[in-house]
């Protein structure tokens, strides 16, 4: 466990360094939700509304992070560590696939950790409340991370360098950030948009957030959470087995 936190801390001061997502999972969704606070302030939603425009978007704005730390951040970390000869080094000690995965999951978690944290902060100047159930919402948010970090872990796992992993990377990340409700709404999308995008898990984890962070009851929620959870189990299985160490 010792070795663990400290290839951990090891990683996480480089990233750090590096600057790039401390820019894209903690202060680009701050901007986002503080420009949105200017503009709406404590404006409802819409007219009879019982939450405001900032309540029923802070669950999309908290997925942006997890957004950009699960299919931009941790494919390109885990490719840049192969590019670099660093894990072929690796390869001849004792650690394994999954504690290598494990640490890089790991330092995107606190990524992701840290930005609900400063836009929950930044929620309070603008009275933001939550309408439902506090662990309903973090549960949500935790499956949410979990299933969109373990598409990026496959994909960093299989990619051969850096550059075929930017490939990969932008396939998952731009369609998953524009159509799964993190900035298109998708109510205004049409039925059989909706239908497909319906099976993003980025999609069935902002509705579930969205829901309970508004307190808003549709019934079972037991397909989004198996979506979820068969998304990680099957990523996760998967990156381990056809980890590429070169």
């Amino acid at each position: 466990m010792k070795r663990f936190f400290t290839y951990l801390k090891t990683e996480l001061k480089l990233s750090i360094r590096d600057m790039n997502m401390v820019i894209f999972a903690v202060i680009m969704p701050l901007v986002i939700f503080i420009i949105l606070g200017i503009i709406y302030g404590a404006k409802p939603a819409y007219d009879g509304a019982d939450y405001t425009f900032l309540e029923q978007s802070f669950g999309a704005v908290s997925a942006v992070a997890v957004c950009a730390s699960g299919l931009m951040g941790l494919p390109l970390a885990v490719s840049g560590l192969r590019e670099m000869k660093i894990l072929k080094r690796l390869r001849v000690t004792p650690v394994s696939p999954v504690f290598v995965l494990g640490v890089e999951l790991s330092m995107y978690v606190i990524y992701c950790a840290v930005s609900l944290l400063t836009l929950s902060a930044a929620a309070l100047l603008w009275g933001v409340r939550l309408h439902g159930s506090l662990p309903a919402f973090l549960g949500s948010w935790v499956l949410t991370m979990l299933s969109t970090l373990s598409v990026g872990m496959l994909a960093g796992g299989v990619a051969k360098d850096t550059k075929q992993a930017g490939v990969i990377a932008s396939i998952l990340y731009f369609p998953m950030l524009v159509f799964s409700g993190t900035t298109l709404p998708i109510e205004v999308m049409p039925n059989v948009m909706q239908k497909i995008v319906g099976f993003f898990p980025l999609t069935q984890g902002l509705t579930m957030m969205k829901n309970t962070f508004l307190g808003i009851n549709t019934g079972s929620v037991l397909l989004p959470i198996c979506v979820m959870l068969g998304v990680t189990a099957l990523c996760t299985v998967l990156s381990v087995r056809f980890f590429r160490w070169e």
